[in-house]
């Protein structure tokens, strides 16, 4: 445990793997396995740029939680999109999904490699197209969902429009779990 403080200390960034890997050229016989163990147990973690992928738009309007109470009990009722990221050898890509609540069904989705709102309005666009608007829509206050090329979309969506009283409004901001947005996408993505 010593060493790998020692290790830790002098080069942060070292994860499980390469700490293995250390030991194995300082002589030591210690598996990656065993090393997540001790770095676990010691309140270590490999110090990383994470991708910050729910960053408000500035001046972004905050639209009421209406899903509160709410039993979503039918298909197109509310749907739910979140942006994730998929790490890869050289960088991150990026994931949009569609969700219909109710159904857990993923209407939509894209990939893109940079965090521009176009692949979100995308994929939003097309799950209207091939199941009409729901009556909720439900994200986070990223900048992708609170672009405005993204309210244009939700706004043009409903038929008789969403203006008015914000006891009618439709259009919501929450956080949506990356594990929901993960766990139904389709086994072959």
């Amino acid at each position: 445990m010593r060493r790998i403080d020692e290790l830790h200390l002098e080069h942060p960034f070292y994860g499980a793997r390469r700490l293995a890997k250390q030991f194995e050229r300082d002589g030591f016989d210690v598996g990656r396995v065993h090393v997540t163990t001790l770095m676990r147990r010691m309140g270590i973690e490999a110090l990383y740029r994470r991708p910050r992928t729910s960053i408000p738009a500035r001046d972004a309007k905050i639209y009421p939680y209406l899903l509160d109470g709410l039993a979503i009990d039918r298909p197109n009722q509310a749907w739910a999109s979140d942006l994730t990221y998929l790490p890869m050898a050289h960088g991150f890509l990026y994931l949009v999904a569609i969700l219909d609540v109710a159904s857990r069904k993923v209407l939509s989705f894209r990939v893109s490699n940079t965090m521009t709102p176009d692949f979100c309005v995308d994929a939003l666009t097309e799950a209207i197209a091939r199941y009409g608007a729901p009556e909720i829509i439900n994200t986070d206050q990223g900048s992708q969902f609170t672009s405005k090329a993204w309210t244009d979309v939700v706004w043009r969506s409903h038929p008789h429009g969403w203006k008015g009283a914000l006891d009618r409004q439709r259009l919501h901001r929450t956080t949506v779990a990356q594990r929901q947005v993960r766990g139904y996408l389709p086994s072959g993505l």
